[in-house]
């Protein structure tokens, strides 16, 4: 693992400012990620704010987006910091979305080399291969795994992103309470207030989406489009559900 740390460029957040679709760069059409119908050869994402937040239904390839451009900014796809490969992929026969940075090409202004990708996925697998690397360095592992789901992770978010870079988090709200992902917005503000952080999220948490000042995008088939909460199936079926809870439960199993 690379240890070597980057010096801090005095310049705010947003660093990743776009991202496009290079066609040519493209030798199977039809084959995983780029079948995806949001990948068409004008596909790009541009980035204007410190927080970018990613909303969709399963399956609309928001984790195989996320997974590109953490590739792209030289993540493994498996999530981590820079420099880690907390697994090993030669035997894997699943198909992820890192090889969509092979087609990927970005705008930085200026290229940052720090942060952290988080899956909620690999957060087992990145948290022990953490714990092997500060033994071998001699120190005290963190040891996030002796800690509930949600505590690990709240621990593990609170002790790596504190420092400028790029972050880039796949559904973090996987493990948390609502009181917990209170706790993750308020980390969120203080990266956010540092200026020095810039934020990229997939989430189904509306509140996590509601974040002040973010840009929140609706990624489906047609591609990506801004919207507000309240225009997100996420926040229109949270919104039923609270109105007459029985209500709606009974309806949805009759459904």
């Amino acid at each position: 693992m690379s240890r070597r740390r980057s010096r801090n460029i005095r310049l705010p957040a947003p660093y990743l400012r776009r991202i496009w679709l290079d066609a040519e760069r493209i030798t199977d059409r039809a084959a995983y990620p780029f079948c995806l119908p949001y990948l068409r050869d004008d596909f790009e994402l541009s980035f204007d704010r410190s927080i970018t937040i990613i909303a969709g239904e399963n399956g609309t390839g928001k984790s195989t987006l996320l997974e590109g451009i953490a590739v792209l900014a030289g993540y493994d796809e498996a999530g981590g910091g820079k420099g880690y490969m907390p697994v090993d992929h030669s035997k894997a026969i699943e198909k992820m979305g890192g090889r969509l940075s092979q087609a990927l090409r970005a705008a930085w202004l200026p290229k940052i080399t720090n942060g952290w990708f988080f899956r909620a996925e690999s957060f087992f697998s990145v948290a022990r291969y953490q714990d092997e690397v500060n033994k071998e360095d001699g120190g005290t592992p963190p040891d996030y795994l002796s800690h509930s789901h949600g505590e690990g992770f709240l621990r593990f978010f609170e002790e790596r992103c504190q420092e400028q870079g790029v972050f880039i988090f796949d559904e973090p709200e996987s493990a948390l309470s609502p009181a917990r992902q209170i706790e993750f917005l308020k980390l969120m503000s203080r990266m956010d207030a540092a200026q020095n952080c810039q934020i990229i999220m997939a989430t189904h948490s509306p509140m996590l989406m509601a974040y002040p000042n973010a840009r929140l995008l609706r990624l489906s088939k047609s591609g990506l489009e801004p919207v507000t909460i309240e225009q997100t199936d996420h926040y229109k079926v949270m919104r039923e559900f609270c109105a007459d809870p029985a209500g709606f439960v009974q309806a949805a199993m009759e459904q």
